[in-house]
């Protein structure tokens, strides 16, 4: 039976397939459900539906169609197009998945033209062009999605650059910071993360179409046209390699992943800062809970979610090598199961980032805990051992001094800056009056007014540079 018959005439079509002239009997209806994709790979549709314009057109252009089967194709791509914005498109099992749906309603719509417009190609080039096209897009939100954190995170550093809070190693309190500080951090790890996606979007943004089924074809296509016409950069050099590679969806993934840890640290400050022996901010209610049976708890649970989700990212990713590992070229009906890990990890990271920009934008640092945490610890030790460096201590003897001076306060109960000046100098007599201004937290964080350093200073300097960024992408 032809393929015309199946879609067109056979009221039985749905039993069988555009390749069914080779087979004795239909494919039993478990396995149809086993290896059908249509329920997943449909979301691909107008990137299907992209790819096969530019390669009808292309056929027009070397002379395979006619000008006016170009425009029966455009004419009934249009309408299904219409269809499945709507929501009103029919989308059936037995034609397996989004590429045989597509093509069967094209025919029904606009016949004969509809049956040409495969010549030259193979689902394998089309799937291999399609999951590029859909990722290409995703990739641009998640970049867009990226710098609208960064600009949350700038504001939020804006207005915190000079409130002083705990710097913390193997969570003891290190050193006095600035929150402001403390956010551009994380907009400097997510500036990494932006960069990683758009050098994984220069690999996706490469054009399969052409290579047909793996071996290319015989007709004479103009790929470099196809690839123009799709916005690809480039066109993939080997036919075997564009329909069987998918480590441009394992580096996506990858760039997931990290991104996710990044996120998942974030979260779990947040988390620290908000429970009660912390203190530290204050998140909008509309990102937390209540408890079932204790009426004065307040969770975290959009953080917890996040951080929660990092893990489903990171298991995408292993899913994709996992697949990926055993298969020879070319392409293997393995493959089906790389859209799954992609889809979910595309879905998790947008989710997540919208997430954080709204809830990133409501957080309100509580000052006067922050303040309080920090005269815990002795924060200004490494302050007085560099005071005493600066008048001609050897490092290491003034590291010893202090240890000892922060052991007289610990006995005493009080901090550093408390102690009086004679028991100071008791320990040496290169500490003078003037030690009190470097033991202050604000002194501390003041003086370390160098380029990548905590100083209010620097993180408004920092603050206007990443202001100068994110307007200059605006503008664009």
């Amino acid at each position: 039976m032809s393929f015309e018959e199946d879609f067109s005439n056979d009221p039985l079509h749905a039993k069988k397939k555009a390749w069914s002239g080779r087979f004795s009997e239909p494919v039993d209806t478990f396995v149809l459900r086993y290896t059908a994709s249509v329920d997943f790979d449909k979301r691909m549709a107008l990137a299907d539906i992209q790819g096969s314009l530019a390669h009808a057109a292309m056929l027009q252009k070397i002379g395979v169609i006619s000008e006016k089967d170009l425009e029966d194709i455009r004419r009934g791509m249009a309408q299904i197009k219409e269809e499945i914005e709507k929501g009103v498109f029919e989308w059936q099992l037995e034609l397996e998945d989004v590429h045989l749906n597509i093509e069967a309603r094209l025919t029904a719509l606009i016949g004969d033209a509809g049956k040409r417009l495969h010549t030259g190609r193979s689902r394998n080039d089309q799937v291999a062009t399609d999951i590029r096209l859909y990722l290409r897009g995703e990739i641009d939100t998640i970049v867009s999605r990226i710098e609208h954190l960064q600009e949350v995170l700038v504001a939020q550093a804006k207005r915190g650059n000079d409130i002083i809070m705990p710097g913390f190693t193997h969570m003891q309190v290190a050193q006095p910071v600035t929150f402001g500080h403390h956010m551009l951090a994380y907009v400097e790890m997510f500036e990494r993360d932006r960069e990683r996606f758009l050098d994984v979007r220069r690999r996706v943004n490469r054009s399969p179409l052409g290579a047909a089924a793996l071996a290319g074809t015989t007709y004479p296509i103009d790929r470099e046209y196809t690839a123009e016409l799709l916005g690809f950069e480039a066109v993939a050099q080997n036919s075997l390699d564009a329909v069987s590679d998918r480590d441009f969806a394992i580096e996506f993934c990858a760039a997931s992943s990290v991104l996710m840890m990044h996120i998942s640290r974030l979260s779990e400050e947040l988390v620290t800062w908000m429970s009660q022996r912390f203190s530290f901010i204050k998140l909008p209610d509309r990102f937390t809970t209540g408890s079932s049976i204790m009426p004065q708890k307040k969770n975290p649970d959009v953080p917890e979610t996040a951080r929660g989700k990092s893990g489903r990212v990171y298991g995408d990713l292993i899913a994709m090598l996992t697949l990926m590992k055993g298969t020879p070229l070319a392409y293997n009906k393995d493959f089906q199961e790389d859209k799954e890990p992609v889809f979910d990890t595309i879905d998790t990271v947008k989710d997540t980032l919208r997430a954080f920009c709204d809830m990133m934008a409501g957080v309100e640092p509580r000052a006067d805990m922050m303040l309080q945490a920090c005269q815990a610890g002795f924060p200004t030790a490494t302050d007085l051992a560099d005071y005493l460096v600066r008048h001609g201590v050897p490092f290491r003897t003034a590291h010893d001094i202090v240890g000892q001076t922060v052991r007289e306060a610990a006995n005493r109960n009080c901090g550093l800056e408390e102690l009086p000046l004679d028991v100071l100098q008791s320990f040496s007599k290169e500490i003078g009056e003037d030690v009190y201004e470097v033991l202050k937290l604000e002194g501390s964080v003041k003086a370390r007014n160098h380029l990548g350093g905590t100083a209010p200073e620097q993180v408004r300097k920092q603050v206007t540079r990443w202001e100068g960024i994110i307007a200059e992408r605006n503008a664009k």
